[in-house]
């Protein structure tokens, strides 16, 4: 496996409402840039980052998982990330790690609950956003519709870099605006495109939106600005760099169309990740060391730090830590300190990441993301850095939980297995608490839903084999 320069690393989430197809994208991605060797679905419970049994029965994304396509010399770290609220926390895990948003959104539905959320979530972190609108080859599909909802929400920055060619089950290409050629699909899931002419009926359409989009570019740049206005054009190299300024600072967001699923318009998309979206050394990192906020570059030569995003007990291959080198680079076996933990932590082997399956590295640079086995005391959100110093990242905030269930085990042998399990499905999820109430004595498992809940339950018992009962809390009344 290659060590990437920072340069040529992108760490993109992909976020937005369930059933937008994040986890579509990312598998025809996969299978596109030749990392895996077929196409993988979620109907089929074979998707690379769609790993967990709950997940294939339940046919929805509930953990965040990451895998990573070679493009163009460039490694893309693609962080999926879950669509239901009630894992919404695990999904700002994943922006926390991440340079740049791609906001999946229903050619049918439109702007969500969740589509909203996790804007304002990548507004927070100051993440430049693309808009994907998938889902293009179903019935009520309707591109224009959804750009205009997207730009009434977020304003008229939000910008189309494609038009579509045909629609629902016609739908086979794109018109891509800043070359102004027009690429085609055959339905067989192959994701070869086909370069062609512009459709004839479309020409005038096409004309009017690269126009549109030329003047968005030019507005963000007083120089683009008087180059058109006094030559009425931009060259190719100007355009490209004008929309890539503008996309970084969060004065544009790109809209693509595509359907993943059917492995339609997927290549324009990685592409374009590779000539938008930042690398990790375009803003500086800001950390507290010793108590005091400062700023590192992501680069070799700053101070290694690292942020735990995500922890995963497999029953295999035992506790893997998910991490993203925010500055410095680090090397396998290194030692270092956990500043959040107050602990020292040796690295023993690193390790990039293909959703479950994991391939050593000898070393991980400034803003890549990797994996490290069987970390003694390293939970998420703790910060990994240089030993013997204080250097620390901001976490994300753990929510309160919303719903509290009681929890029994049904036998003795289940007894005796269940505070072991709770405490490596709790080093999975923060967002479970597990508690004992002082007055009933019933023991208590709390989560952001029921199904957040029921999920926790299913883990137990097809993970750890340990079998027990909800039911409703008992309430302790009081006399008064």
């Amino acid at each position: 496996m290659t060590v990437y320069a920072t340069e040529n690393i992108r760490n993109v989430a992909l976020v937005g409402h369930s059933d937008t197809g994040k986890t579509s994208l990312v598998s025809a991605m996969l299978f596109d840039s030749g990392a895996v060797n077929r196409l993988t679905k979620v109907d089929d419970a074979n998707t690379i980052t769609d790993f967990d049994d709950d997940e294939h029965d339940r046919k929805i994304t509930i953990n965040t998982a990451v895998a990573y396509v070679e493009n163009r010399g460039a490694k893309i770290n693609l962080i999926d990330t879950p669509g239901y609220g009630i894992f919404s926390t695990d999904a700002v895990q994943g922006l926390r790690v991440a340079d740049s948003a791609l906001m999946m959104v229903s050619a049918v539905s439109g702007v969500e609950v969740q589509t909203d959320k996790m804007w304002k979530a990548a507004a927070d972190f100051g993440l430049p956003v693309f808009f994907a609108v998938n889902l293009m080859d179903r019935d009520r599909a309707d591109f224009s519709r959804v750009v205009e909802a997207l730009e009434k929400k977020y304003g008229r920055e939000v910008t189309p870099l494609q038009l579509p060619i045909g629609a629902e089950g016609n739908f086979k290409g794109v018109v891509d605006l800043l070359s102004g050629k027009a690429f085609t699909w055959e339905h067989d899931e192959s994701g070869k495109a086909t370069e062609t002419d512009v459709p004839a009926d479309m020409a005038d359409n096409v004309a009017t939106a690269r126009e549109a989009l030329m003047e968005m570019v030019a507005e963000q740049d007083e120089e683009l600005m008087e180059k058109y206005l006094e030559e009425g054009d931009l060259d190719a190299e100007t355009f490209a760099g004008g929309l890539k300024k503008a996309v970084v600072a969060r004065e544009l967001y790109p809209v693509f169309a595509l359907a993943a699923a059917k492995n339609i318009g997927v290549q324009p998309i990685m592409d374009a990740l590779v000539d938008l979206a930042p690398a990790p050394d375009w803003r500086p990192v800001k950390v507290t060391v010793d108590g005091e906020e400062k700023e590192f570059t992501a680069s070799s030569d700053s101070p290694f730090a690292a942020y735990v995003f995500k922890s995963i007990s497999d029953p295999f291959a035992g506790h893997i830590t998910l991490m993203r080198v925010f500055s410095g680079g680090v090397a396998t076996d290194a030692n270092v300190t956990n500043s959040t933990q107050d602990g020292v932590e040796r690295l023993g082997s690193l390790s990039v990441i293909q959703g479950k399956d994991v391939e050593h590295v000898p070393e991980l640079a400034a803003g890549d993301i990797g994996a490290l086995p069987k970390l003694k005391d390293t939970h998420t959100g703790d910060t990994l850095c240089e030993a013997k110093k204080d250097i620390r990242l901001t976490p994300v905030t753990i929510p309160e939980p919303a719903i509290s269930f009681a929890l029994e085990p049904e036998s003795k042998d289940d007894e005796n297995k269940l505070a072991t399990a709770l405490a490596k499905i709790r080093d999975e999820d923060p967002t479970i608490t597990i508690g004992r109430d002082p007055q009933t004595k019933e023991m208590l498992i709390s989560g952001a839903g029921q199904l957040h809940v029921e999920v926790v339950v299913g883990r137990l018992k097809k993970r750890y084999k340990v079998n027990v009962v909800l039911h409703q809390p008992k309430v302790p009344y009081r006399e008064t």
